[in-house]
């Protein structure tokens, strides 16, 4: 519901741009992000990874350690490579998070999901190390699951 605020808040004003902002959206004088850019790169990714999440899930439950193994080394590099594409966007930005509601809503919801992503990773990253030392198993793995829920959602 976090995250919800801020889509919420961008999508309001997009759809309704106040007289403050000139009555356009994007306001006017803002650079805006090209979205088949670098944005197009990171869309494929999200799914992705979480395709790979999954397949380390069955991987566990199937009793394939190596393969979980493999499976989130996957999913850490997809959410590795997502992150620095989105520090490569942020750094690349036209805009910044001063620049009217148009950059304090786009910053602060990516800025909170790739937040979300690298507190993801780290859990995965410890999943992963776990897994390789074997302390995931069919029947305990918990953790892994809480941490593949996180990252999906």
């Amino acid at each position: 519901m976090f995250l919800f605020a801020f889509f919420w808040a961008s999508s309001h004003s997009s759809l309704a741009p106040t007289v403050d902002i000139g009555g356009i959206w994007p306001p006017k004088g803002i650079g805006v992000l090209d979205p088949r850019e670098i944005p197009f790169l990171n869309t494929p990714i999200l799914p992705s990874s979480g395709a790979a999440v999954t397949w380390a899930h069955h991987a566990i439950l199937a009793g394939k350690e190596k393969r979980a193994v493999y499976a989130l080394v996957a999913t850490v590099s997809l959410a590795l490579v997502f992150t620095g594409f989105q520090g490569m966007e942020y750094y690349q930005a036209p805009s910044t998070i001063s620049d009217s509601i148009y950059g304090s809503t786009f910053f602060l919801a990516t800025g909170f999901h790739g937040f979300h992503v690298i507190i993801g990773t780290l859990f995965l990253i410890i999943c992963c190390i776990r897994q390789y030392l074997g302390h995931l198993t069919k029947e305990h793995h918990v953790g892994f699951e809480a941490a593949a829920w996180y990252c999906i959602l």
